[in-house]
């Protein structure tokens, strides 16, 4: 079949990757994607939430499944646009999506029903904001209503840090939740309706220096599956949390159609919901897409139809993803620096880079962006998935480049 891809980072770049390996797959086509995934498909440059332009580009190449791969386009209604026209579509409509658009939609949500999840006001003005700091301890969690890159999230250790955060905010929606202590995992499940199987499990490192200090991130690594998410965590994960979220949103009419993102906290009481993400995490992709086995493509059309489907099959190994990203990234990174010894990295046993932030010059692969690359190794643990990454990593030449060291720290620490 010919498949549509839209977006243009290192979670698009996985995807296109394991969909192209797919015994279902024909032509592939990404919108507007990136060096990288030009080598599994055909590129075409335009915006991806141009409803026009892409209704327009699926009806030329006669797509018959359109996989959405960030958030914007699926909050803009583009899988609406998408199905109005009669296609196929791997990702929520505008409705569902507000799951991630609006974190005030989420908490009202889980409040209704009964979710676990922290305590927290919604208010609308920075003055409401910063009256609702005293009915909460310090730490408290600032955090802006609508989509922010997975940088709209603030845990202020004082209560001036937390009216900073808010002042940097505005006026506009804001949640003021209070503090989970524990440990963070993603849950990824395929979801049809009330209907929600697990795909996999993953951690991710969101702060942009070692031992998770500094600003937030869009993400600086992952590894699946997470041991930490136990079977009993993910089974109650599922029974408490993303499922009675299915089954609202479908009884609400707005019933949830792909790859729904459950950021987990483990508390002593028991898995909580820290927010819920409409589709693929990144970098959790790039480490998932290693791990699954057989015809990914025909799974999601069979979920993007409202078909039987069953769990996708996973490798037995461990996947760890290393992001290399640009100096001065989260705030300012500089663009423009030259990338060379990628093939030498690729030649280590278990490693696929995937592209995030970048450009062609020519000959020359050139950094576009603040996450540049996704490192990606498989190993039969994590201890081996690390040294791979990490060795790919030091054969990669990019001057204006950075990583953490410590992709994993804590799950390696409880290993040793």
């Amino acid at each position: 079949m010919n498949i549509l891809l839209l977006g243009s980072g290192g979670r698009e770049d996985a995807l296109a990757w394991r969909l192209k390996q797919s015994p279902s797959c024909g032509r592939l086509v990404a919108a507007p994607g990136n060096p990288g995934i030009a080598r599994w498909g055909d590129r075409v440059d335009i915006d991806p939430c141009d409803s026009e332009a892409v209704v327009a580009l699926a009806r030329s190449i006669a797509a018959d499944l359109i996989v959405i791969g960030p958030e914007a386009p699926l909050v803009a209604g583009i899988g609406d646009a998408l199905r109005s026209a009669g296609f196929a579509v791997f990702g929520p409509n505008a409705a569902a999506a507000q799951l991630e658009g609006s974190k005030g939609f989420t908490k009202d949500l889980c409040a209704r029903e009964g979710i676990p999840t922290a305590r927290y006001v919604r208010v609308e003005t920075e003055a409401e904001a910063m009256a609702a700091l005293s009915g909460f301890a310090i730490p408290v969690v600032v955090k802006a209503d609508g989509l922010a890159a997975g940088k709209g999230v603030t845990v202020a250790s004082s209560r001036a840090e937390a009216e900073f955060a808010i002042r940097a905010a505005g006026d506009g929606p804001m949640v003021i939740e209070e503090f989970l202590d524990g440990e963070e995992a993603s849950l990824f499940a395929l979801v049809d309706g009330d209907r929600a199987v697990v795909l996999a499990s993953a951690q991710d490192h969101k702060r942009v220096g070692e031992g998770d200090t500094g600003p937030n991130t869009g993400g600086m690594g992952a590894y699946s599956p997470a041991p930490v998410l136990t079977a009993d965590l993910q089974r109650r994960a599922m029974e408490e949390i993303v499922q009675p979220t299915a089954r609202a949103m479908a009884a609400a009419g707005t019933p949830f159609s792909g790859v729904l993102f459950a950021g987990l906290m483990l508390t002593a009481e028991g898995p909580k919901l820290i927010e819920y993400n409409v589709r693929f995490g990144d970098p959790e992709c790039e480490a998932i897409m290693t791990r699954v086995i057989g015809d990914f493509a025909a799974l999601l059309h069979a979920v993007a139809r409202g078909e039987q489907f069953e769990p996708a099959g996973l490798r037995s190994e461990t996947s760890m993803t290393v992001i290399v990203a640009a100096r001065g990234y989260p705030a300012a990174p500089i663009k423009g620096g030259e990338i060379e010894g990628l093939d030498a990295a690729e030649a280590i046993e278990g490693v696929t880079i995937f592209q995030a932030g970048t450009r062609s010059d020519g000959e020359r692969l050139i950094a576009d962006g603040g996450r540049v690359l996704a490192v990606t190794a498989l190993g039969t643990d994590l201890v081996e998935a690390r040294e791979r990454a990490y060795r790919a990593v030091d054969r990669i030449r990019f001057a204006d480049g950075f990583c953490r060291r410590d992709i994993g720290w804590r799950e390696l620490e409880r290993q040793a």
